[in-house]
């Protein structure tokens, strides 16, 4: 049972506001991820028989499974480099080590918590590690998302481009032959395009002079307002520190190269699990069709709707496997299960022992899902 807000002669509107989101994301956070992941496992399972599931996963080959996890536990360390190099135009220098073992710690907790409440944790431990303010931790981390998406986004239309242009290996019609991935590419397609203009609109408000009408024009409401002047001075932070990574061109090169690296070892960790398999694909299709199943599982989490994206996962990498190959519905979610399960797996682990590094409890961890007192406008 919840607390009632917190009761005091000068307590503001937004702090009654803050505390209610708060209570009803703790509410009714989970049921709802509960019930999304159902749905989610539900429709890429509709087609599949248990016992056939459960035979065509303990088929899979051991050793090529395990080269997956060992190649995806090899990426960690890429984006803890990549979480600094993020920082660096920011004014924040860390190592490597202890920004992946952030990075490992958020990622775990985002399987836990709902809502993406684990990226909390991460801005919680740069904070009390490395002293990154916290404003400076969200800013990051919307540079990293994006950075993410646009990833997954080009990666996915180098693929589309492939299937609409034959490429060299296997002819377009040959993934064509139903109409069922047609829902789930435009899909992918629409979420992919938002995001390309989110980027552009980041970079153009960095680089022209209407970023900095709009932080004129924060800086200037805030100062008419004792209640707003807060929130809009650390809104107006936030997108000066985001707009010192748009507006480098060297730091959009550094980890722009380094998303791709790490989003291409996730495809390649796919393409190993269907290998182990054996889906009976060959070497273009198995590239193409791991390269959009990852892309189009990876957008369908992006609405923070379930803890790790559990279930919309799985659905949507099976219904993009299923509508563009010829593999059946079994053993293309067993690969999905197994993809998903065998990533999830590595950073669970791996956020156990980062946490064990870094000293943090499980009482570190809830107190980081929730902004401190000095900060409370932060999450």
């Amino acid at each position: 049972m919840d607390d009632g807000p917190p009761g005091s002669n000068g307590e503001t509107a937004r702090s009654d506001a803050e505390w209610s989101l708060s209570a009803a994301t703790r509410r009714y956070g989970p049921l709802l991820g509960t019930i999304l992941v159902g749905i989610g496992l539900v429709l890429a399972a509709r087609n599949v028989d248990g016992g056939e599931l459960l035979a065509t996963i303990s088929l899979a080959d051991p050793a090529i499974l395990a080269t997956a996890g060992a190649l995806y536990a090899a990426s960690w360390p890429l984006r803890g480099r990549r979480y600094g190099d993020v920082l660096l135009p920011m004014g924040h220098r860390a190592g490597t080590t202890v920004l992946t073992a952030a990075v490992f710690v958020s990622q775990s907790a985002n399987l836990v918590f709902p809502a993406r409440a684990g990226d909390a944790v991460r801005a919680y431990v740069v904070n009390r590690k490395e002293d990154v303010p916290y404003s400076t931790g969200v800013a990051s981390l919307a540079v990293e998302r994006l950075f993410d998406l646009a990833t997954i986004t080009v990666l996915a239309g180098a693929a589309v481009g492939w299937l609409v242009l034959g490429g060299t290996v296997e002819p377009a019609s040959t993934f064509a032959g139903t109409g069922e991935s047609q829902p789930v590419l435009l899909a992918a397609a629409a979420v992919s395009t938002a995001t390309v203009g989110a980027c552009l609109v980041v970079i153009t408000a960095a680089w022209t002079p209407f970023g900095r009408r709009i932080s004129t024009r924060l800086r200037t409401t805030a100062e008419r307002s004792a209640r707003l002047a807060p929130v809009l001075a650390w809104v107006r932070q936030v997108g000066l520190d985001v707009g010192r990574v748009a507006g480098n061109p060297r730091s959009l090169l550094i980890v722009g190269s380094t998303s791709l690296l790490i989003w291409l070892v996730d495809v390649a960790t796919a393409i190993l699990v269907l290998v182990a398999l054996d889906s009976g694909l060959g070497g273009g299709s198995l590239l193409v069709v791991g390269t959009l199943a990852v892309s189009v599982g990876n957008l369908a989490k992006v609405l923070p709707l379930t803890q790790g994206g559990v279930g919309l996962y799985e659905a949507a990498f099976t219904a993009l496997v299923v509508g563009l190959t010829p593999i059946g519905a079994g053993t293309a979610l067993a690969a999905a299960v197994l993809d998903h399960a065998l990533k999830n797996g590595i950073t669970v682990v791996g956020g156990g022992a980062a946490a064990a590094v870094l000293g943090l409890s499980i009482g570190d961890v809830r107190t980081g899902t929730a902004a401190p007192d000095g900060d409370r406008h932060a999450f």
